[in-house]
């Protein structure tokens, strides 16, 4: 039962992280498209979320190989 609740967790993150990924770069493109003044800004901004958004699953594996190991 643990191995199922470990893979349900990684694959939510995992999932969510890639809705989350998509909507932040969707977002700062159309950004860069109205406003091509801000774009090293914006592009920098952009890479600073993708990195929060994606300590989200590594927290999410790291739980996982927590309940495997019980």
């Amino acid at each position: 039962m643990q191995y199922i609740a470990a893979s349900i967790a990684a694959g939510l993150a995992a999932l969510a992280a890639s809705y989350g990924n998509g909507h932040v770069i969707s977002k700062t493109l159309e950004g860069m498209a109205r406003q091509p003044e801000l774009s090293g800004q914006l592009r920098s901004t952009m890479f600073i979320g993708v990195g929060l958004i994606e300590a989200v699953p590594i927290l999410s594996i790291v739980v996982a190989f927590i309940l495997m190991n019980r």
